[in-house]
């Protein structure tokens, strides 16, 4: 009982419940086979592209701050690559560095201004969202007279950015699989990821201490730009294209994904390993559906109550762990 009494206090317990809760509820009520749906590579490849976004914005609303720029973010850096080294035939590490250094430069421009002004990061990022779409857009019709690139990516790049593994799984699974651990090594067994947490309870209070809360959070910003530019250019080499619409859709995927997976909205409490089963259990949500013999009709509807009992389980289970926290003895 001492064991499952601790893994009820921690941060994913809730995300974990939810997902063994929404299979159950697709294969109990909508009838679906299970053997089918957890080998479907639908849901593992949704979970995967939106992994890697959700991992650094729940580590930046864990520090307190938010960033919805990543919605421009992704068809920016697949267009990035694309025109460098799709319509303009440079090498294709210009490209990918083109890509990659455009989220450096957007993620800086958002992590100055939130720490050098008063403006919350919601709003900063919202304006870096709108311009960056601008840019996107004006500069792919200026230089290529297309709202739409063509890409040939070398087949060793294929191979390690956009390859099918099995004719199904993309390739990227094995990066969201790798980033996942890296950063539960860095949120949960380091230095900085106490910061991050202290700067998402008390960031005044984190300075005073003298946590260097500038400079990480314009880190922050940054992994949060180059993630999605990451996103965005891995697309562009396996589906050998890019165009200028899409990614907004990652902006509500990956908040709801981060809140599932039980991090605060507020910032000061959460884990990596809830924002990944978080991002699993969106995924087997979202795509779940079609699985089942249930109405295709009512898809949005089970996905929005479905969601929202994630998001309240999580809530009580939170309360749990604060409240055994404070009685624990000093």
């Amino acid at each position: 009982m001492t064991a499952l009494s601790d893994f009820m206090r921690r941060p994913e317990a809730g995300s974990v419940l939810s997902l063994i809760a929404v299979i159950a509820f697709f294969v109990i009520f909508g009838g679906a086979n299970i053997g089918n749906f957890l080998g479907a590579a639908s849901w593992v490849n949704l979970a995967a592209n939106l992994g890697i976004v959700a991992i650094p914005m729940g580590m930046l609303m864990i520090a307190g701050e938010l960033d919805i720029s990543i919605g421009a973010m992704i068809p920016a850096g697949s267009m990035t690559v694309a025109i460098l080294s799709g319509y303009y035939e440079l090498p294709i590490l210009v490209g990918m560095a083109g890509a990659l250094g455009l989220g450096v430069v957007v993620g800086l421009v958002n992590g100055i201004l939130t720490v050098r002004t008063s403006v919350p990061s919601l709003i900063i990022t919202l304006g870096t969202l709108v311009a960056m779409q601008g840019i996107v857009l004006s500069a792919s019709v200026l230089l290529t007279g297309n709202a739409s690139v063509a890409l040939t990516a070398p087949v060793w790049t294929k191979a390690i950015f956009g390859q099918l593994i099995g004719g199904s799984y993309q390739i990227i699974i094995l990066w969201w699989l790798a980033m996942t651990v890296v950063f539960v090594v860095i949120m949960h067994h380091t230095r900085y990821g106490n910061w991050i947490f202290a700067m998402g309870g008390d960031k005044v209070s984190a300075r005073n201490a003298g946590i260097p809360t500038d400079r990480m959070t314009i880190f922050l910003f940054v992994l949060s730009a180059v993630a999605a530019s990451f996103v965005g250019m891995c697309g562009a080499i396996l589906f050998n294209s890019a165009q200028v619409s899409g990614g907004m859709n990652y902006i509500f995927n990956a908040v709801v994904s981060v809140v599932v997976g039980g991090v605060l909205l507020t910032g000061g409490f959460g884990s990596v390993w809830g924002i990944f089963f978080g991002t699993l259990t969106f995924a087997v949500v979202n795509q779940g559906i079609y699985f089942t013999q249930l109405d295709r009709n009512w898809s949005s509807l089970i996905i929005g109550v479905m969601l929202l009992a994630a998001v309240l389980v999580n809530n009580r289970f939170r309360a749990f762990a604060l409240t055994a926290s404070r009685k624990k003895p000093a």
